[in-house]
């Protein structure tokens, strides 16, 4: 048997993948193994800090369930989720609307809702309007598009941190018409930390960073022949969007509310066109066949 070295078992263990039948998964592998090697050695790791690396992501995964994504949560307060979002999305050329992160609290199956409905179902908070156009980038409105919206509750909730959890509140869909216009009720959304019980929010503390949000509105928007969209409106003036714990906020993002009147009981406005991209993928195959 050889004398095994640091960087020996790097080449062995990259090595032993080389015959992998998947070029994809073979390369991703071979580079995930190397920075992770590299990176024990640059830090010189001990055994000690290892295992603790092992236990901080054991208790990742056992607080995660079917309401509480907690690795989502980890990438994305690591800012790998806007690394990824930002390579995925980046091409889309001049004219179309940036994406934003997906985050841990989206939810399918929302509840179907008429233009104007109210996502907010009632509850209390500063009354919002959002209204808005859904266009191509040569300006043209995007018939039959379909619009989710969620977001968290007036006091930087969402629902899914709720005790009625199985209710799906502040969150909605909607479909465009031949005009391409949508338009819906809310109650205007607050800066809120993302949750800070469980491991990644240890983990923000131990490192001195706070876990506070902007506020926002999420959007995800599909219509065939474009790219889906996932985005998110903030609010202008919010303390934290310079700091955004998981690197989400982006400038061309960042809204006004329109007040509507002054006797403080008409609702705030947001108004805002969301401009796709062809999914040019779809194209190609479509081309092919």
């Amino acid at each position: 048997m050889r004398t095994l070295t640091a960087e020996g078992i790097t080449n062995t263990a990259l090595a032993r993948i080389s015959a992998s039948p998947n070029p994809r998964l073979k390369q991703i592998v071979r580079s995930l193994t190397r920075h992770l090697h590299a990176f024990a050695r640059e830090v010189e790791l001990t055994p000690d800090e290892w295992l603790a690396g092992i236990q901080f992501l054991t208790d990742v995964g056992h607080i995660t369930d079917d309401k509480r994504q907690e690795f989502i949560l980890l990438s994305d307060t690591l800012g790998l989720s806007a690394v990824v979002d930002v390579m995925a999305n980046g091409a889309t050329g001049p004219g179309a609307t940036e994406s934003s992160l997906l985050g841990p609290f989206f939810r399918e199956g929302a509840p179907e809702f008429p233009m104007g409905g109210d996502v907010a179902n009632g509850a209390a908070g500063d009354k919002l309007v959002v209204r808005g156009r859904v266009l191509n980038k040569a300006g043209n409105p995007v018939a039959d598009a379909t619009i989710d919206t969620w977001q968290s509750s007036s006091d930087g909730y969402y629902d899914l941190q709720q005790p009625d959890s199985d209710q799906m509140n502040f969150r909605g869909r909607f479909h465009t018409g031949n005009d391409g216009q949508f338009w819906f009720r809310s109650v205007k959304p607050s800066s809120y930390p993302v949750p800070s019980d469980g491991p990644v929010g240890k983990m923000l503390l131990a490192l001195g960073r706070h876990p506070y949000r902007p506020a926002h509105v999420h959007f995800k928007i599909a219509a065939p022949g474009y790219k889906t969209l996932t985005t998110a409106l903030y609010m202008a003036g919010d303390r934290y969007l310079d700091s955004d714990a998981v690197f989400g906020a982006k400038k061309s993002l960042v809204v006004r509310c329109r007040h509507s009147g002054s006797n403080g009981t008409s609702p705030d406005t947001i108004d805002f066109d969301f401009v796709l991209s062809p999914d040019r993928a779809k194209k190609g195959k479509s081309a092919k066949r």
